[in-house]
């Protein structure tokens, strides 16, 4: 097996815990170095792996052939930009970008460098998400008609980190959970016709958007995505209606607890739901309520992809076409919101 030498651009949440664990476990990546500005924790973390002063450093080295973006949005695109350049294959962190002209230019700077872009939409390896991808595949709800998928917090405090809170590209939650929202929509059902879109700004003295919902309209279903940063109490991730029944889901994934409990991918529990998660079909003409076990949830599977797509030219998984898809729902989501006008695409 060819390994693949990787390197992070920040080692802060997404690179300890969504990135950094997932190279490090998988055989055929390396994880080689890290961009850290100031504080030391990767190298901490990573004793034997390099810690780089400047992006500059990791686009000279020529052992480096992956670098991983996982920086705020609005860097995403000149970096990713500036590393494509370099001859790197490219992972970008959710958003992908800014906006979908820039995840355009992007894809077509890769097209041109012949290398790989991916955008790092993990949730596609979440227990729950599997769950009710494999009821719909199973076609166990009959014709679906209308489904609602909802990521709630309970964050009234605002963001000690700056680029979360000042109005700006890639700034908000729409472009913070209405990635990980929109892709898995566009995965279960496709790119809808028109979108309506309603942001606002619910906590006490916030800037950016912290709540949205957003409508996708298709010919014979209707998919509503909702997202709030002051949700106490927060009710399941997934309710879908078909005409033969309802799904009920939670967003019950236990691998961000676990990772950030320490929990390593190989682990035997890492991934798994307890029983008490499990989501509830409910059939109709049938007085049941059947749970539907969860598939285990494991982003390594996101890496096994990528590194087949880099090293034997398999299809990659979640390509920049489909980022450039959700970032222009993302854009016409933003554009209702401004204009109170439900948007074609």
């Amino acid at each position: 097996m060819r390994t693949v030498s990787t390197a992070l651009l920040s080692y802060g949440l997404s690179g300890k815990v969504f990135h950094a664990p997932f190279i490090q476990a998988h055989p055929g990546l390396r994880l080689a170095g890290c961009w850290e500005r100031s504080k030391h924790l990767f190298q901490h973390d990573y004793p034997e792996a390099r810690s780089y002063a400047t992006l500059e450093e990791i686009l000279a080295d020529p052992t480096i052939e992956l670098v991983v973006v996982n920086t705020p949005t609005n860097t995403h695109f000149d970096y990713a930009r500036k590393a494509l350049m370099a001859g790197k294959h490219v992972l970008v962190e959710k958003a992908f970008t800014s906006n979908a002209s820039e995840a355009i230019e992007l894809n077509r700077l890769a097209q041109e460098k012949k290398k790989i872009l991916s955008v790092y939409q993990n949730r596609r390896w979440d227990s729950d998400f599997m769950a009710v991808q494999q009821v719909l595949n199973e076609q166990l709800l009959g014709e679906v008609v209308e489904a609602q998928i909802s990521f709630d917090r309970f964050n009234p405090t605002l963001s000690p980190k700056a680029h979360r809170e000042t109005p700006g590209p890639g700034a908000g939650n729409l472009m913070d959970l209405g990635p990980h929202l929109v892709d898995i929509a566009l995965v279960l059902f496709g790119m809808p016709e028109a979108v309506f879109g309603d942001l606002r700004a619910c906590r006490n003295g916030s800037l950016v958007d912290d709540y949205f919902e957003v409508l996708l309209y298709f010919p014979r279903l209707r998919v509503r995505l909702h997202s709030s940063y002051l949700v106490r109490e927060p009710g399941p991730g997934f309710i879908i209606h078909g005409t033969q029944g309802t799904f009920v889901k939670n967003r019950s994934d236990m691998q961000e607890t676990q990772l950030r409990q320490g929990m390593i991918p190989s682990d035997a529990f890492y991934g798994i739901e307890p029983p008490s998660e499990h989501g509830v079909l409910y059939k109709t003409g049938i007085d049941s309520q059947d749970p539907i076990e969860s598939p285990r949830g494991n982003y390594l599977g996101y890496f096994d992809q990528l590194h087949l797509a880099i090293t034997e030219g398999a299809p990659v998984p979640v390509s920049a076409e489909e980022g450039i898809r959700v970032m222009r729902v993302l854009d016409a989501a933003a554009e209702s919101s401004r204009s109170r006008q439900v948007i074609r695409l």
